[in-house]
């Protein structure tokens, strides 16, 4: 906004020059041409009110555009909340600290400063008092591998690996994340013994805005593949591209930190952690208080104050953890272990992967864990998968929808028909005490 204001000043200031001159020019060809002091002056006059009054009408233009720019970039599907937060852009609401719009967050959307120090983002939405969010499981973008290897060879669009009718469901909604389970660099050294390090080029992360994604979890055993200088080059990287993270950083304090979306009178708070590996020397580094890392919570007293805090600072806790025994279907007993303690730390709705498959839906309490995702854009293994979404208003979690897919030969599209119905009718039956019906609505038996 500065720099537009700044460029309709000079323009101002250079027309009513041109002005000034144009009136005061003499001619050549005699008094006949000559213009008078007093017409010169009218000129001058006119042409600087002229002005004034279109920078005026720029000014208050571009002032009231938050809502048409919110709606234009919500249209993109890629970061439809605001990196550099804009007091006139907050999510269409007032922000002058008053509440008298009805939101509670005013005067914390009026403090820019304060925003970026505790890691939150003004957001547009598409309904009203409405926040729409879809989380959707591992991903990868490393090209030695076969899910971008067969993207580059049919062509580098993302619709050639993720199919034009998924991608629209993944754009709609307000905040979209993912489990971003590999490196962004070209530095640094494989982790010695790992059988698999993942890795991507920096310019990959353009497909995180290709597919609608507005947050991602690094809290996973893939980020650290390539050290500390691949997680750092990581880092830089996403937020070079504006693209927020949670569960690891450069210290724990970055890494533990949550993400705070707001949208008028809902705050919602997310956190992310990582299980994995199950050892007190694990090959992905646990960040420190002077060291980088992913967040840990192996031994999870950590992260359950950081629930417990996030959820007096907001009004709706998130939380998405990375647990479970790879490609087995049921919850291990570390996963039952957390998971009612994410609920009695403040946990509102608790969202895994790492497991490479479907998990069912639990509740404890009226908190729902989905315990895993699955793959959704990964490899080339025929794998059921899923985009979950959800509802929020300010009086909590409204509506919840299992939108099933399948990932397949690299690529990743809709379940329709019979297909549809046999994944829902499987993510049922594997779930406890709670119910998906043909449309894929969760609700709690």
């Amino acid at each position: 906004m500065y720099d537009e204001c700044l460029h309709s000043v000079i323009l101002w200031y250079k027309t009513a020059k041109c002005g000034m001159l144009l009136g005061m020019k003499k001619k050549t060809t005699g008094n006949k041409n000559r213009i008078s002091p007093l017409k010169a002056f009218f000129i001058t006059f006119t042409t600087v009110v002229g002005c004034g009054l279109l920078f005026m009408f720029g000014y208050f233009l571009l002032s009231g555009s938050g809502t048409a720019f919110g709606s234009a970039d919500q249209e993109s599907g890629f970061l439809r909340v605001f990196w550099e937060a804009i007091p006139e852009d907050a999510g269409g609401q007032e922000t002058d600290g008053s509440g008298g719009d009805g939101t509670r967050y005013g005067a914390l959307l009026a403090d820019e400063e304060a925003m970026r120090e505790g890691n939150i983002y003004a957001m547009p939405n598409r309904k009203e008092g409405v926040v729409s969010l879809g989380f959707v499981g591992d991903i990868l973008f490393d090209d030695e591998y076969a899910v971008m290897a067969n993207l580059l060879n049919r062509g580098v669009t993302i619709e050639n690996g993720i199919s034009e009718e998924l991608l629209a469901q993944m754009q709609g909604v307000d905040i979209l994340m993912a489990n971003n389970e590999f490196a962004y660099t070209d530095r640094g050294t494989p982790t010695e013994g790992k059988t698999y390090t993942f890795r991507a080029d920096t310019e990959s992360v353009g497909y995180l805005k290709d597919m609608g994604v507005d947050i991602v979890s690094l809290a996973n055993n893939h980020c650290y593949d390539f050290g500390e200088t691949g997680l750092l080059d990581t880092l830089t990287t996403l937020e070079e591209a504006k693209v927020p993270y949670v569960g690891a950083g450069r210290n724990l304090e970055e890494a533990a930190r949550p993400v705070y979306f707001i949208s008028g009178d809902i705050k919602i708070a997310i956190v992310s952690a990582t299980q994995i590996e199950r050892l007190d020397y694990p090959d992905t580094k646990g960040a420190t208080d002077s060291s980088p890392g992913v967040f840990r919570c192996w031994n999870p007293e950590k992260l359950y104050e950081v629930v417990t805090e996030a959820k007096e600072n907001s009004d709706f806790v998130i939380v998405f953890i990375h647990w479970g025994t790879e490609n087995v279907a049921e919850p291990d007993w570390a996963q039952l272990e957390q998971a009612p303690k994410l609920a009695e730390a403040g946990a509102d709705l608790v969202i895994g992967a790492h497991p490479h498959c479907l998990q069912g839906i639990q509740y404890y309490g009226d908190v729902p864990v989905v315990y895993s995702l699955g793959n959704f854009w990964f490899n080339s293994k025929t794998v059921d998968t899923c985009l979950f979404k959800v509802n929020i208003t300010k009086d909590g979690l409204e509506s919840m929808q299992f939108i099933p897919a399948i990932q397949k030969d690299s690529r990743t599209d809709l379940a329709y028909g019979s297909e549809s119905q046999r994944i829902i009718s499987y993510m049922e039956s594997i779930s406890y005490g709670a119910t998906i019906d043909s449309q894929g609505f969760v609700g709690k038996r």
